[in-house]
């Protein structure tokens, strides 16, 4: 007999699941004519809205039909079976082991631990509660304030001249990249450093550019073979070449800038882990020395605060402003505006600048830590590359590079070989690549321990 219950559960639905689980069950057959909704209402005492709600979802997923004047009949398509009970619920599983902390020694990696996230965290709160303007969509090239503010702080660390409309402001470098592309004419051909920066090559790869891979010398770039190699476009990373860690001296910079005043050539300088210098002072950028209009510099944050923020810019030269504003001008940022407010009072107010130094002395602790400690586990060791930047070369004479790579790999350590940035130039042998910026402190003896247990 159904019987309604106070307890939270809708009467229509506990009049339904009654007639459901009666059907179910087989007593309530085919055919069978329910109670009509006036004697079910008076023998529950509900209203008759409860009735139908419960009636009209019981014919909708066909368990009654209707019949005009004759009232609701069990239909031919309810279920006859008896619903099965629920299987037996699995035996909790048997927590595995956790598995020891590995060390991170990859290049993209940054320490998290020294984040600034106090400051950050009061920035994006004031900038979120206090400019609900916020919300509505900003200029395209990204909000005004923030190139504002990045244009002096790269005047002032780099040597940079710009002004805020030569600034776009995007998420990441593949993604300006892949902007850059699009302004170079198709037919253009795009040398490349070898070895070099590989999302770079990938990007032009799918844009089915034309690649000539120019090698280096103990200065970068070499500019004979960048004479002959037909490009009009160079891609460089003069301050911290990327993966060698050379650093370009003003008279290559300065032959640079002749090759591409010569004709109708441009420079696009990646200004990569350029923050961070442990030997000297930062190298003022290639494009502080460019006077024709010839240099396109690009940066990130992704390094110097974290990679997650995705913010990176543009400083195009005058002459390409034109073609940037008929070809590209109407793509929105791709920078949430409250990020671009919170990184903008970051730099305006020294914060940034206070980090950087911060983060410049960190990171020369821990590389000086993970170098010297490689160098006394692996006698005959050579690290190279280390003046700057996240991450260094280190070369173990008597192995090739493939065994370095494999041994590592089989102790659960990801490291890189040098030749795999490189697509047609000699590189040295048995080198590989280390990040160190992801290292904790306390980790790096251990780590050095584990790759010179691997290799031996």
């Amino acid at each position: 007999m159904l019987r309604l219950e106070a307890d939270g559960v809708p009467l229509y639905e506990q009049i339904y699941r009654y007639f459901v689980t009666e059907m179910e069950s087989g007593r309530l057959r085919e055919g069978e004519r329910l109670p009509s909704k006036r004697a079910l209402r008076a023998h529950l005492g509900v209203s008759r809205s409860t009735v139908e709600t419960a009636y009209g979802l019981l014919t909708a997923e066909g368990y009654l039909r209707s019949a005009p004047r004759s009232g609701y009949f069990v239909s031919a398509a309810a279920p006859r079976a008896r619903a099965l009970p629920p299987p037996p619920a699995p035996p909790a599983p048997v927590p595995a082991p956790p598995k020891p902390a590995l060390p991170d020694l990859s290049t993209g990696a940054v320490d998290t631990a020294a984040f600034p996230y106090a400051s950050w965290a009061k920035l994006s709160r004031e900038v979120m509660y206090q400019n609900p303007g916020l919300l509505q969509r900003g200029d395209n090239r990204g909000d005004p304030e923030l190139r504002g503010a990045l244009c002096a702080f790269l005047r002032e660390w780099r040597g940079v001249r710009s002004e805020p409309e030569q600034v776009v402001i995007g998420a990441g470098m593949e993604y300006l990249l892949d902007l850059l592309i699009q302004l170079v004419p198709h037919g253009r051909t795009w040398a490349l450093e070898d070895p070099g920066y590989g999302a770079a090559r990938r990007l032009l790869e799918n844009s089915g550019r034309r690649i000539a891979y120019v090698p280096l010398d103990e200065d970068g770039m070499r500019l004979d073979a960048l004479a002959h190699s037909g490009a009009s476009v160079a891609y460089i990373t003069p301050s911290h070449q990327f993966p060698m860690g050379i650093t370009m001296p003003i008279g290559r910079r300065s032959r640079l800038l002749e090759w591409a005043e010569g004709g109708d050539r441009l420079l696009i300088e990646d200004d990569y882990d350029s923050e961070f210098r442990y030997r000297s002072r930062p190298v003022p950028a290639l494009q502080g020395l460019d006077r024709s209009g010839r240099v396109v510099y690009i940066g990130t944050f992704s390094r110097s605060i974290a990679p997650s923020i995705r913010v990176a810019y543009l400083v195009l030269p005058a002459p390409l402003l034109p073609l940037y504003r008929d070809k590209l001008g109407w793509a929105a940022s791709t920078v949430s505006r409250f990020e671009q407010q919170t990184l903008r009072r970051f730099l305006a107010e020294g914060l940034f600048a206070r980090h950087l130094r911060r983060m410049n002395n960190l990171y020369r602790r821990k590389q000086q830590a993970l170098t010297e400690a490689l160098v006394r586990a692996l006698p005959g060791a050579r690290v190279s590359g280390s003046q700057a930047g996240l991450h260094f070369l280190l070369t173990v004479p008597g192995r090739s590079e493939e065994a370095l790579v494999r041994a590592a790999a089989a102790a659960g350590i990801r490291v890189r070989g040098l030749s795999e940035y490189a697509r047609t130039a000699a590189v040295p042998p048995a080198t590989v690549v280390l990040g160190f910026a992801g290292l904790r402190q306390e980790e790096i003896a251990a780590a050095a321990a584990a790759l010179a247990a691997a290799w031996k």
